[in-house]
This record gives structure tokens, C-alpha cells and sequence, in this order.
């Protein structure tokens, strides 16, 4: 069943990708045509790769990230998959995802990062995950809400303490 499911992953990507690389090679349309054919391929290669870190769907997003898709693609609303497979739990998908260097600082369109949502949705684990990096000194020069702010306002402040606290005795005791 992989095979076939890795089959058909390999073709949807060689189609997609040729349509994303249409050239003008026969005169049949207009230039424009050729360009709303590669926009629109290239929005339902997204459209899929969003969906797979939505439902959870590990191999489609290895065989996507292992033919160089772009980790860090965003969607109408500035998502990311990160924030997409954060905020539906997706703890292996979000490993991946971080491995492939996904910029775990990014913000949506409302200035919310993946960690923001991993602690609105009460995802702890992945929160810890998350917040092995520190994203809100940029937040500051920006005016942009810091994640301790954030969690204030949705009342996971204790909860984000307590992270920040298991991260600083691990960080200690690595450094004895």
C-alpha cells in the first residue's frame, strides 16, 4: 500500500512540477494563460502539502519536503505548515518540519507564531518543541505581541512558565 501511495505522491509531484515549470514552448494560449497554469498548480501543490500537515499525513509531507518543496510555504492567511500541523497536533509532522528548517519564529498574518498556537490548543509537547528557540526579541523591536503577552491573554501563562523552567534545569544540567 506505501508503494502505491508513494507511486501516486511521485506522480502528483512530476505533474505538478511540470505545470509549475510550464514554459511557452507551443503558441496555443497567451502568455497569461501559461502563467494562471503554473499559479494554479503551484497553489494546489500547496493546498496539498497544507492538507497533509493538517490530517497528519507524514509521507506526503517527506516526499514533498524531499523534493525540495518549500518548507516554510504560507497560505492566504500567512500560515505556515508548522503552525498548521502545531495547531492540530501533529507532533511528528512538526518534528520534521523543524528538521527541515522551518522558521519556528514565523507569524501569520494576525502576528501569531506556531508556539502561540501550540499553547492556545493546550499542545505542551510540542510547545516544548517549539520553544527551544527564542522568537520574541524581534516581536519587541516590532511591536508585536511577545509569547508571554500572548499567553497571559489566554490564560496559559503558569503553563508556559513551567516550560520555560524545565528548559532552563535541562540547559543546566547539560552545562555541568
Amino acid at each position: 500500500m506505501k508503494v502505491i501511495s508513494s507511486v501516486f505522491l511521485a506522480s502528483i509531484l512530476t505533474i505538478g512540477s511540470a505545470f509549475a515549470n510550464a514554459t511557452v514552448a507551443k503558441d496555443i494560449s497567451p502568455a497569461k494563460s501559461v502563467d494562471n497554469v503554473q499559479m494554479n498548480s503551484q497553489q494546489e501543490l500547496a493546498d496539498l502539502f497544507f492538507a497533509a500537515a493538517k490530517i497528519g499525513n507524514s509521507e506526503v509531507i517527506h516526499e514533498f519536503l524531499k523534493h525540495g518543496f518549500p518548507v516554510d510555504v504560507r497560505n492566504k492567511d500567512g500560515y505556515t505548515p508548522l503552525m498548521m500541523a502545531t495547531y492540530y497536533g501533529h507532533q511528528d509532522i512538526v518534528a520534521s518540519l523543524l528538521k527541515h528548517g522551518a522558521d519556528r519564529c514565523a507569524r501569520d498574518n494576525r502576528g501569531n507564531t506556531a508556539l502561540m498556537g501550540a499553547l492556545f490548543k493546550m499542545e505542551f509537547a510540542i510547545a516544548k518543541q517549539l520553544r527551544q528557540v527564542d522568537c520574541d526579541a524581534q516581536a519587541k523591536k516590532t511591536g508585536q505581541k511577545t509569547t508571554a503577552e500572548f499567553a497571559k491573554v489566554i490564560g496559559q501563562e503558569k503553563q508556559l512558565q513551567k516550560l520555560i523552567q524545565e528548559q532552563e534545569k535541562a540547559q543546566f544540567k547539560s552545562q555541568k
